[in-house]
């Protein structure tokens, strides 16, 4: 690899990696050495027919089962092929070479351990779906390279073997910690190991020489480089490795079988003309390469979920950038809905401005499920629409019809009259004809604004849309504004390494919290929480890994209280927690799951912090009448913890 591969972040990261493996990253044994030579290959413009036919030879084992699977019915050859040279010259250099590296992959990385919580059958099947459709998709832009798509497609998730096999702590591990979290994410990655697995496999990426573009879109495949960044040059590659491992997930074809699936990056638009991409065509060539694979290895993967791809381009259409022309129009509504930053103010007041000035029977605004796949009714006006026909406009985006769907991909506003095609969808809004106008938060869609005449049969014209364009474009700033003030304000209140409520929300809470009526104070119980033998980790593994442990402690509190509940960071390597509604034993309950699950994933991590397991002492104090203050409340529960302390840690103390 050339200097400009020699990331800035590098040497960071090559620290973080040999704290959390086994073995120096010099003798990560992770692919064979003819492998790695093959991947090499891609990058080698000299290489020939006789340079590939001579490395698959030089493995009798490997050039026997290429020859196998090329004598195989999938590629239905006339006659039998006996010699490697020959396959390459039938076949090609590109379909050998790949023929070859998926399986050496298999070999060496598939292992059948059913008793593991990182299935790598389920992972093989994820990188070669990935591999084939980001070659499909270089092939369809005439990308100058698709063997290379596919090779960095192929390994773009190897960072997650790295820490299977090498780590002090596995990717098993870290699922497993994960089995009480609704998703394991590149942030709980690194909070766990210390790096995610685009940064490990970066580390593999440099050790190996693996040619720069391919480590490229290895490290940032789930985070765009910016304009000034040494990867910069290669923001197409990553976006078709982004946009294929998107797309996988939506189908169903993760590498894990948690539910995680990635972002498809706003960027990705930009490089890729997806729009012009013929989706179904695409998917049916790689559903068809994922059969040859399976009559390759004579295995059986994962049920294929297969997702057709309207559902994926509706996605996607929803996700564009496009920005609404400004008007030169003057209405009430312009101004209505920066009179206030709180959404549950703004549209309904936006809404009342809108019928005022243009007179529409029905405006419902209609968010967007990204999980379900549908609209769904957010606010109306009027404001108290009968259920039934607030339950005609939940309705799957697949179902709408295409010229809808034209419109959310054009971002334009549209009038959808009484014709064939909208029959069914008139038929459901019980109307003849309707308004659809897209609202945008920095140019991308949030929600739509319906509108309709159904009362007073007036018709809908292209003015009306003329007009009402600008009005949703402010209603769309105005919703951005109060979200960017809403982080603003969460960013004054959290702490900003563990994401909990920080010191100053903690006593705003419990004072606010003791105006309470007696009945409802005498259910108060309020726990302190302190890490054992913080200062070890510090001391002994670094600050960082300091900053990690308060991390996952946090997190573990976080997925184990309910939302009516308060848990913050008190300061250094304590934390507190305030339940309503609880008596003596369901303080004690909550905070022994609190431990228990600390301890559990502390043990998994052992390996990480130099032996040191993460464990917790707890002490609860329950409200009590001669309680004055919080702080009394406070106090007792700090004098708890330190009981818990004193007792031997690792121990929950209520009094």
């Amino acid at each position: 690899m050339n200097d400009k591969a020699s990331h800035p972040a590098f040497f960071n990261i090559n620290v973080a990696a040999n704290a959390i493996l086994r073995h120096k990253i010099d003798s990560l044994q992770v692919i064979p050495a003819v492998a790695l030579k093959l991947l090499r290959l891609t990058n080698d413009e000299k290489a020939s027919v006789n340079d590939l036919s001579l490395l698959i030879e030089t493995e009798p084992t490997l050039a026997a089962k290429v020859l196998r699977n090329v004598n195989s019915a999938a590629f239905a050859l006339s006659h039998k092929v006996t010699s490697i040279k020959r396959a390459v010259n039938i076949l090609g250099f590109s379909a050998v070479r790949q023929l070859a590296l998926n399986q050496l992959f298999y070999n060496k990385l598939i292992r059948h351990q059913s008793n593991r919580q990182f299935d790598q059958l389920f992972f093989w099947q994820h990188c070669l779906f990935v591999a084939a459709l980001s070659r499909a998709i270089a092939t369809a832009l005439k990308y100058d390279d698709p063997d290379l798509i596919y090779t960095a497609g192929l390994i773009h998730d190897i960072g997650k073997i790295v820490f299977e096999a090498h780590g002090k702590v596995s990717y098993s591990d870290f699922l497993e910690s994960c089995q009480n979290e609704t998703q394991a994410t590149l942030l709980g990655e690194h909070d766990f190991f210390g790096l995610n697995h685009a940064e490990m496999g970066y580390v593999f990426c440099q050790q190996w020489e693996i040619p720069e573009q391919i480590a490229a879109i290895v490290y940032c495949h789930h985070q765009f480089p910016e304009d000034n960044d040494p990867f910069s040059e290669y923001q197409q590659e990553i976006a078709i490795v982004n946009f294929a491992d998107y797309i996988a997930w939506m189908q169903g074809i993760g590498s894990v079988t948690l539910n995680n699936p990635p972002v498809l990056h706003e960027d990705t638009a930009k490089y890729l003309n997806i729009e012009k991409l013929n989706l179904e065509a695409l998917l049916s060539h790689v559903d068809s390469e994922m059969q040859h694979t399976r009559e390759f290895y004579g295995i059986q993967f994962p049920s294929l979920n297969k997702l057709r791809a309207t559902l994926v381009e509706t996605t996607l259409l929803l996700s564009h950038n496009h920005k609404h022309p400004q008007k030169n129009i003057t209405h009430s509504s312009l101004t209505t809905p920066h009179q206030s930053l709180i959404p549950d103010e703004i549209v309904p007041w936006t809404l009342s401005a809108i019928h005022a000035d243009f007179g529409f029977d029905r405006l419902i605004m209609l968010h967007i499920n990204p999980d379900k796949r549908n609209l769904e009714p957010a606010y109306t006006l009027p404001e108290q629409l009968p259920e039934p026909i607030l339950q005609d406009f939940n309705i799957k985006i697949d179902k709408l019809p295409r010229n809808i769907l034209n419109s959310l991909r054009a971002r334009h506003a549209i009038i959808i009259h009484n014709e064939q095609q909208n029959k069914d969808i008139l038929a459901q809004f019980k109307v003849d004809e309707f308004m659809i106008v897209p609202i945008l938060s920095h140019n991308r869609l949030i929600s739509l604004l319906y509108a309709d005449n159904h009362a007073q049969q007036t018709p809908l014209t292209a003015n009306d849309i003329e007009q009402i364009t600008p009005v949703v474009h402010e209603l769309g700033v105005a919703l951005t504004n109060a979200k960017r003030f809403e982080l603003e304000k969460q960013r004054a209140e959290l702490d900003a390494l563990t994401g909990l409520l920080n010191k100053r929300m903690m006593s705003h809470f419990l004072a606010k919290t003791f105006t309470l009526e007696p009945e409802k104070l005498n259910k108060i119980a309020v726990g302190f929480i302190d890490i054992d033998h913080f200062k070890k980790f510090n001391d002994t593994c670094g600050h960082q890994a300091g900053d990690d442990v308060l991390k996952i402690v946090s997190q573990i509190m976080r997925n184990l209280t309910r939302p009516k509940d308060f848990i913050g960071r008190y300061g250094g390597e304590e934390f507190v927690f305030v339940l309503h509604g609880t008596d003596a034993q369901g303080a004690y309950s909550y905070a022994e799951r609190v431990r228990q699950e600390i301890e559990r994933k502390g043990k998994i991590l052992s390996q990480r912090f130099q032996g040191h397991a993460i464990t917790i002492s707890i002490g609860v104090s329950l409200y009590k009448p001669t309680f004055t203050k919080y702080q009394d409340m406070l106090a007792e529960a700090d004098t708890a913890m330190y009981t818990a302390k004193h007792n031997g840690r690792n121990r929950v103390i209520v009094i």
